[in-house]
């Protein structure tokens, strides 16, 4: 069988599904399937210096996955260079996509939102099936960031976007039963969809003792203080300014000090506003590669997971897994009607407080460092025993390519050279 995975972002980009994505298509070749990806030179979440080696590839074989390239202009924080970008590569990808002709499955992300459409298209023209992985539903989001309100006109075009997307679509993944409600009201056939829980390999992101984590040393933070950790993106929906407001109410505090490593739009909002307001409890650091998230979230006594309201109904944060992988206890201002919710009291992982509520916020960072500071054990334990046993990545991925595998026949494992498909 062969797949054909049309995407934004690849290796060795930084992003939420990367490392889920890897694990799925190393499968697919790993049970006889080819597997071709089309995508742009990568520029998120990586060095200037990897940026720079990826200038004039244009074709290469990771992993045994044939990869096509194409230039895009560089990613930037500004919504219409964004959205152009977004536009370029749907259009560039789709250009090199119908060199496939005889592709038997088509895979896509819902990044940008546009995406689905355009390989949609492309899906039915060759009369192929096309697999989506819907991460955020759209135009929802539009109005959770706070870029748009329903009945909008972007909205309305938004709509209409979503509307022929999902039409388009042989199956639908989604990430949770809230997100599948969702869809069934907006008229989406429940047969068309099917919910997986994106997942985590907890034998490889573990807690990492605070006494043997280099990150301490590398940013010279220091391993005495209470850290209050957010790792991921800045962008909208993440709500940035709730952990500014959060850390500017507790700064009088010398003990607690904030550790945010990111990238994203709102990255230079949080540097000015760090700036502006001299908060020196509060480092910045650029998003470090995924090899690293076990150090990551392992240097918080707390890890923050923070979004807007009513984006729970668009959205779940892959974070969670990870985190509650690494043991580590989280204060989420999140929606408190969430499966996100329910989860951290399912599994002990945390406390959810109002979304941008910075006050709650910062009322539960400062109530788990005064138990910490009484030598009283976390409230919460962090939840890796239920990461383990209810979200690994075996029962992820098998669900992943089964469902891909169910739209296709497995073909003749011989593979075509790279330059059969320019």
């Amino acid at each position: 069988m062969k797949v054909l995975l049309i995407n934004a972002y690849f290796y060795p980009e930084n992003t939420a599904f990367g490392h889920m994505e890897k694990e799925i298509l190393d499968t697919l070749i790993a049970r006889g399937h080819e597997v071709d990806v089309v995508c742009p030179v990568p520029c998120r979440g990586i060095s200037d210096e990897i940026i720079e080696s990826y200038k004039h590839i244009k074709e290469e074989v990771h992993r045994d996955i044939r990869i096509h390239r194409y230039w895009a202009p560089r990613e930037s924080s500004h919504p219409v260079s964004r959205a152009f970008r977004y536009f370029w590569g749907n259009i560039r990808g789709n250009m090199i996509g119908r060199r496939f002709r005889n592709t038997d499955v088509f895979f896509t992300i819902s990044t940008p939102p546009t995406q689905g459409l355009f390989v949609g298209k492309l899906a039915k023209k060759f009369k192929a099936p096309m697999i989506y992985s819907l991460q955020d539903v759209f135009p929802d989001s539009l109005v959770t960031t706070g870029l748009s309100h329903e009945g909008s006109l972007l909205y309305r075009i938004g709509s209409v976007v979503e509307k022929k997307t999902y039409k388009l679509c042989s199956k639908i993944i989604v990430l949770s039963e809230t997100v599948e409600n969702n869809l069934i009201e907006k008229g989406v056939p429940s047969e068309k969809l099917l919910t997986i829980n994106n997942w985590i390999d907890s034998d490889n992101v573990r807690p990492v003792p605070r006494e043997e984590n280099p990150l301490f040393d590398e940013f010279n933070v220091d391993r005495n203080k209470f850290i209050v950790l957010y790792a991921g993106n800045l962008g909208a929906s993440q709500d940035s300014q709730v952990i500014i407001n959060a850390a500017e109410r507790l700064r009088d505090n010398e003990d607690i000090q904030f550790c945010i490593f990111g990238s994203g739009p709102e990255y230079d909002f949080l540097y000015g506003a760090i700036d502006t307001r001299k908060l020196k409890n509060v480092l910045l650091n650029p998003l470090l590669p995924t090899s690293r998230v076990s150090e990551v979230y392992s240097m918080g006594d707390v890890d923050l997971i923070t979004c807007k309201k009513g984006v729970s109904q668009a959205a779940m944060p892959s974070k969670l897994w990870t985190i509650m992988a690494c043991d580590t206890p989280i204060i989420a201002a999140f929606d408190l009607d969430s499966e996100l919710n329910e989860t951290l009291k399912e599994a002990n992982g945390g406390i959810c407080v109002e979304p941008e509520n910075y006050e709650l916020l910062a009322d539960e960072i400062e109530k788990a460092y005064l138990r910490k500071k009484s030598g009283l054990r976390p409230e919460h334990w962090g939840g890796r025993e239920y990461v383990s046993a209810n979200n690994s990545n075996r029962s992820g991925v098998s669900k992943y390519v089964e469902c891909i595998e169910s739209f296709g026949k497995k073909k003749d494992n011989r593979r075509s050279p790279l330059t059969a498909c320019r």
